[in-house]
């Protein structure tokens, strides 16, 4: 519990606005919950959230340490009143969260402190107790992949350090299969195949580049894909990453001449582009361990797969993913 004062520079502005200012980690619909159940009082007493404070009132808040922090990226989560998270599957190691598309993963992303997926699952994971920051010492819930701003699909996070260890280990000896469904302009040809070539990225430009040969400092890069649908000039095709560059599908279907619909940055827009964010999505997960996983061997052969893909039945009306698959 702690205990403030108020003085002559505080007086005379309501309850709700000071407790705002003085604990600004703490959300404001979670500032009226303590309101309501009298763990914030005036001078001992319940107050309402439009109370008008007085000189010498003494405010009583109590409420977890953790709000008293100074803001800041690693406590973004306690500006989170109500997680929102759409989750595939979840055990006392890991999650898995079907990201939408147009919320960053981290912060350094653009967005703002407590907008983050990171933020929501680590509010989710301290809202049901199963994180305790004050009794760890270093250790925070912490994302094992990433997927782009405006790119939706599943993301891996890790409860525990011994869970993310491994799992960042897995990803690194590409021991888990990434699969995405995507809408290109035209149809490939051949419909099914295999995207080779050479991708460097420009850091400044903030996008990458594909060339049939080796140039200096560009990795090389290599997506399966089968097409699934054909319709009205757009094929719904599936990707499967077998090297993880940055914006691989994007720049090598365009560089195959089949830029993904509403993509701006690496195709030209047309009047089919509408959409607020390309159609790409990291739709399924396999793990495919083939050295010990430890604590995380019990994932080895399972398969995860988001419920609806928005673009795919909007564009060529299948309801269901595993319709358009078989």
């Amino acid at each position: 519990m702690k205990e403030f004062t108020i003085g002559q520079n505080d007086a005379g502005q309501r309850l709700d606005r000071f407790i705002a200012k003085t604990v600004p980690l703490l959300p404001a619909s979670l500032s009226q919950k303590y309101i309501r159940l009298k763990r914030i009082k005036i001078n001992g007493k319940r107050a309402e959230r439009d109370t008008r404070l007085a000189v010498n009132d003494v405010i009583q808040m109590y409420i977890n340490d953790e709000f008293f922090d100074t803001p800041k990226e690693e406590n973004a989560y306690l500006t989170v009143a109500v997680p929102k998270l759409s989750l595939v599957y979840e055990d006392e190691n890991i999650l898995l969260v079907d990201k939408k598309p147009g919320q960053a993963v981290h912060p350094h992303d653009g967005a703002e402190y407590g907008k983050t997926l990171i933020d929501h699952i680590q509010a989710y994971l301290y809202a049901k107790g199963e994180w305790k920051p004050r009794r760890e010492n270093a250790f925070a819930p912490a994302l094992c992949n990433r997927i782009d701003r405006n790119t939706g699909g599943i993301v891996i996070a890790a409860k525990n350090a011994e869970a993310l260890r491994i799992m960042n280990q897995k990803i690194k000896d590409r021991e888990l299969e990434k699969y995405y469904l995507a809408v290109i302009h035209g149809q490939m040809k051949p419909k099914n195949g295999l995207l080779k070539g050479y991708i460097f990225k420009d850091a400044k430009q903030n996008r990458v580049y594909v060339t049939d040969t080796p140039q200096k400092g560009a990795k090389t890069s290599e997506t399966k894909y089968r097409t699934l649908q054909v319709k009205n000039g757009l094929s719904l095709v599936e990707c499967e990453l077998l090297t993880g560059r940055t914006h691989q599908i994007r720049a090598q279907f365009s560089h195959a001449g089949h830029p993904l619909l509403g993509d701006g940055k690496y195709g030209k827009l047309s009047k089919e582009d509408t959409r607020k964010y390309q159609a790409l999505y990291s739709y399924k997960l396999h793990f495919a361990f083939t050295t010990d996983a430890g604590a995380l061997s019990y994932l080895n052969g399972k398969t995860f797969t988001v419920e609806k893909v928005d673009f795919q039945e909007e564009y060529f009306g299948a309801k269901k993913i595993e319709t358009v698959l078989k």
